[in-house]
C-alpha cells in the first residue's frame, strides 16, 4: 500500500483520491482549509501548497504527488507561477513522482485535432502560464531531478465540473432559463469527463511509459453546444433550452464588473470554432475509454432539482 498525495479536491482532485482509496491505496489530500471527500483511507490535511515547507511534510513519503490545484481563474497569472515551483519543489524533495492535471491552454490556437506532440505555441496569457508549469517541470525530468508527466483535459464535464460550459450553459439550462454564449453553438467540441481525467492521473501514474511527456483525456463526446445543451435538458426533464449568442461587447460589458467573465475574451478562440482534442495515444498506451455521455449528463442532472415549468 503506497501513499498518494494530492493537492486540490475539486471535482478531479477529489475523485483521484477516491479511485485510489478504494483500490486499497493510502491518500493525503492536501488543501488549504483541510476538505475533500470522506473515506477511511484519505488522510484531509490543511496546508497552503504555496508553503513549500509546509508542503514538503506533507508529501513526505509520498510514491506520487498529484497537482489538482487551481486558483481562481482571475488569479492564474499572480498565483500559478508561485503555486507550481512549490509543487515541484516538494516533488523534487520528497522523492516523489510527479502527475500534473493540465489542459490545452499551452497549444494556442490549433487548426485540427489537438494531439500531444504539438509543441507548446500559447497564444493567450493563461495560456503562456500553463505551457510555462509545464517546460519548468519538464526541465526538472530532463536533468534527472524527478520524474513527470501531465494530463489533459479539455473543457469540463460532470457533478461539480468547472468550466464554460457548466457556467455559462448547463447552469441556466438546468433552472429552466435562457442561455446567452459567447461562442459558435455549431461547432464540434471535445469534453473531458472529471472522472475520466482523475482515471487518467491514476493510469499515468501506474505507467512507466508515462513519465517525460503529456496525456490527452479520452473525450466523454465531441458534440457542439447546442446539441450538448439539448441532450442535458432532456436528461433533467428540464424544458427545451433557449439559446442565444452573447456578443464580444456584450462579453466585456460583463466583464467590467464580474472579474472571471473578464477573463474569457483571451480564450474565446477555445470556443468559436472546432476544438478537438485526439486522445488515441492515450487510449491506446493507458487503456482508457471515455465514459459514455448519457451518464455524465445523468449525473450532472442529479446536482439539480427539477425546475418548476
Amino acid at each position: 500500500m503506497s501513499l498518494y498525495v494530492i493537492v486540490g479536491a475539486g471535482a478531479t482532485g477529489s475523485s483521484a483520491a477516491r479511485l485510489l482509496a478504494e483500490a486499497g491505496e493510502r491518500v493525503r489530500l492536501v488543501t488549504r482549509r483541510g476538505g475533500g471527500p470522506v473515506h477511511e483511507r484519505i488522510e484531509r490535511v490543511a496546508v497552503d501548497a504555496v508553503d513549500t515547507v509546509r508542503l514538503i511534510e506533507a508529501a513526505r513519503g509520498a510514491a506520487v504527488l498529484f497537482n489538482c490545484a487551481m486558483p481562481a481563474y482571475d488569479r492564474w497569472l499572480a498565483d500559478f507561477p508561485p503555486l507550481a515551483a512549490s509543487l515541484l519543489a516538494a516533488a523534487e524533495s520528497s522523492g516523489a513522482d510527479y502527475v500534473m492535471l493540465g489542459n490545452t491552454y499551452g497549444y494556442g490556437i490549433v487548426d485540427g485535432p489537438v494531439t500531444e506532440d504539438l509543441p507548446m505555441a500559447p497564444t493567450s496569457v493563461k495560456g503562456r502560464v500553463r505551457a510555462r508549469m509545464w517546460q519548468d517541470a519538464l526541465a526538472a525530468h530532463q536533468a534527472g531531478r524527478v520524474r513527470v508527466t501531465e494530463v489533459r483535459a479539455n473543457d469540463y464535464l460532470g457533478a461539480g465540473a468547472y468550466s464554460p460550459f457548466t457556467l455559462m450553459v448547463g447552469a441556466p439550462v438546468l433552472a429552466g432559463s435562457p442561455v446567452s454564449y459567447p461562442g459558435d453553438l455549431d461547432a464540434p467540441h471535445s469534453w473531458t469527463y472529471t472522472g475520466d481525467a482523475a482515471r487518467a492521473l491514476v493510469a499515468a501514474a501506474r505507467n512507466e511509459q508515462s513519465w517525460g511527456r503529456a496525456w490527452h483525456v479520452p473525450s466523454t463526446s465531441h458534440a457542439p453546444v447546442r446539441e450538448l445543451a439539448d441532450r442535458l435538458a432532456r436528461a433533467a426533464a428540464a424544458p427545451g433550452p433557449e439559446l442565444g449568442h452573447l456578443t464580444g461587447a456584450e462579453l466585456a460589458e460583463i466583464g467590467r464588473t464580474d472579474p472571471v467573465m473578464a477573463e474569457f475574451p483571451e480564450m474565446l478562440y477555445l470556443y468559436d470554432r472546432p476544438n478537438l482534442l485526439d486522445a488515441s495515444l492515450t487510449a491506446s498506451v493507458l487503456d482508457l475509454a471515455p465514459t459514455p455521455l448519457g451518464a455524465v449528463l445523468d449525473e450532472m442532472a442529479a446536482e439539480h432539482p427539477r425546475p418548476t415549468v
